[in-house]
């Protein structure tokens, strides 16, 4: 369990560590383990769908898509804005580095926000994520 103080003395510690614990989630290429990251019921707005999403079962469903392109986020720019106690907003930009048609790699460059909250077992959870391709 995350101690509330240490986040808010060092949020980008916190935060960090999250976007680790996620994007490892992604390179073990199972889904359930990434949409137990989001809480029960988040909100979903992904970059590789057109759709908006729900809750746990519907983000399991985006990542078992997602996973297929073996993919490997990495920070390009971010802000952190506490939001309370247990709660952030992390925005910002990130590539992923996903597989391609012929076996090749390409980076995709994106934009994300997150807003992570602490559940009531002191556990961190995404309540929301929207990932776009960033524009030209």
């Amino acid at each position: 369990m995350e101690n509330t103080k240490n986040f808010l003395e060092n949020p980008l510690e916190v935060v960090r560590e999250n976007f680790k614990k996620w994007n490892d989630a992604l390179q073990t290429k199972d889904a359930k383990k990434v949409a137990e990251l989001y809480s029960a019921d988040n909100t979903f707005l992904p970059t590789m769908s057109g759709e908006f999403k729900s809750g746990e079962k519907e983000a399991e469903g985006y990542f078992e898509h997602f996973l297929l392109k073996n993919p490997i986020g990495r920070i390009v720019e971010e802000k952190v804005q506490p939001t309370g106690d247990n709660s952030y907003l992390h925005s910002g930009l990130y590539n992923f580095e996903v597989d391609k048609q012929g076996g090749k790699r390409e980076i995709v460059q994106g934009r994300f926000t997150y807003l992570w909250q602490k559940d009531k077992d002191g556990n961190w959870k995404i309540h929301h994520h929207h990932s776009s391709v960033k524009p030209a």
